[in-house]
């Protein structure tokens, strides 16, 4: 069997300070808004998980220049503008990179094939072909998945109602607009992650936002985007594994630093508050319009069964695979609904995290847009978990594992460098 691990028993505890990667949302939106910019900026903190890398090299092999001056901090030059990429667009496992630079390249007078990995050809594009196509870009799919085939250009402002809030689909059509004559409107039932518009607010694109009786809504205009650095805080994302873990896993305390909570991004402290999770938030400041402070959390006997529905699903829905290890150790009825994304991720995450957990002995039931869980009972099951290239699953499955009474064996465990490259290392750093 090649690329798994092999987990033991644990029986310490986890505690330290730990400096998590830099988000993931902010480090691609960085690298594409920076490349609007038409000057050089210093970009600070820069996510190196192989899904942001795949954007850097998208923009790289589009005319775009990129240095970096240290690990982390690069110098991005885009003051001679794009050029037509000579070669097919790899996004590799990443549905960010093919959804924010598909609006993108709609935008510019380009035709431009995007392919990616086994995992990312077969997730749907539709929701994003569909509003861009109205814009006036043409897309050629294979059945509304990779690869995409977009010949950009010329496009027209349009009012659009997403059916499901998702950050990405918003995104694409927001920066398409950037280049479109005449107003570009997206509108949310629920108000999805909002980085896009507060760095475009940033870096002073013509932008507003507001609430009205159809929604949630983002307005932009043709914008000129001015040269200013960014700098990029910790993905609360990532941290969410090891709050986690530091709730779950006895005697354990682990400060969190320099974490963005950004308040479309807070609904994992919001899941922490009903529970009666033991945390503070510490050190608040201010990061290229983002909001960070570091978190500190500590292990709580007795945590209390949650809900979550409506209005807070936007707000986590990529924390949800840990959320369900979270509720495996509640005694009580947890319920996810209203999460039938979670189905067009890197795997139908409900259906695979179903299927883990049967394997683990854990009482879940599987529905279609989330699942149900009695937690409690101890884990003591030696089983082998398919990860299914899923970065999440795979770093869930892991945490899982700290309360395992049994060996594990986690295939395909790699996945993780997708988003989080140096979980093991970190997570290995802390346990005492």
């Amino acid at each position: 069997m090649d690329n798994f691990i092999k987990t033991e028993k644990f029986r310490g505890c986890l505690s330290g300070a730990i400096i998590i990667p830099p988000d993931k949302s902010l480090s691609h939106r960085c690298l594409i808004l920076g490349s609007l910019v038409k000057d050089k900026i210093k970009i600070s903190n820069l996510s190196l998980g192989e899904d942001c890398i795949s954007t850097l090299n998208i923009l790289k092999n589009s005319g775009i220049k990129a240095e970096f001056i240290s690990k982390r901090d690069l110098i991005l030059d885009s003051s001679k503008g794009f050029c037509e990429p000579k070669c097919e667009l790899d996004c590799g496992n990443s549905g960010t990179s093919v959804r924010l630079l598909s609006g993108l390249f709609s935008s510019l007078p380009y035709k431009v094939k995007f392919i990616g990995d086994k995992s990312l050809s077969k997730r749907p594009m539709k929701r994003i072909i569909e509003p861009l196509s109205l814009m006036g870009s043409k897309i050629n799919s294979n059945e509304n998945k990779l690869p995409l085939e977009i010949t950009g250009g010329s496009l027209k402002g349009i009012t659009y109602y997403s059916s499901v809030p998702s950050a990405q689909v918003k995104s694409a059509i927001l920066i398409a607009g950037l280049n479109a004559s005449g107003t570009t409107r997206v509108y949310e039932k629920f108000l999805s992650r909002n980085h896009t518009e507060i760095m475009l607010k940033y870096l002073g694109a013509s932008i507003i936002t507001g609430h009205d009786e159809k929604g949630y809504f983002t307005e932009v205009k043709k914008s000129s985007l001015m040269p200013k650095n960014l700098e990029i805080s910790g993905d609360i994302s990532s941290a969410a594994f090891l709050m986690t873990a530091g709730a779950i896993v006895p005697n354990s305390k682990i400060l969190i630093k320099n974490v963005n909570i950004n308040p479309t991004r807070m609904g994992i402290l919001k899941v922490f508050d009903k529970i009666g999770a033991d945390y503070e938030i510490l050190n608040k400041k201010t990061l290229s319009g983002e909001e960070s402070a570091d978190i500190l959390i500590k292990y709580k006997k007795d945590l209390k069964p949650f809900k979550i529905e409506g209005e807070i699903i936007p707000e986590l829905i990529d924390e949800i695979p840990i959320l369900a290890v979270l509720a495996s150790t509640i005694n009580g009825r947890c319920v996810v609904k209203d999460a039938g994304d979670l189905r067009n991720k890197e795997s139908d995450r409900i259906k695979t995290i179903t299927e883990a957990f049967k394997m683990l002995g854990i009482d879940i039931e599987e529905k279609p847009d989330g699942f149900i869980i009695n937690g409690g009972k101890e884990i003591n099951k030696e089983v082998t978990l398919e990860t299914h290239l899923d970065h999440r699953l795979a770093m869930s499955y892991y945490i899982i594992s700290l309360i395992n009474e049994k060996p594990m064996i986690i295939k395909d465990f790699n996945c993780t460098k997708t988003s989080f490259p140096e979980f093991s290392d970190i997570i290995n750093s802390i346990k005492k």
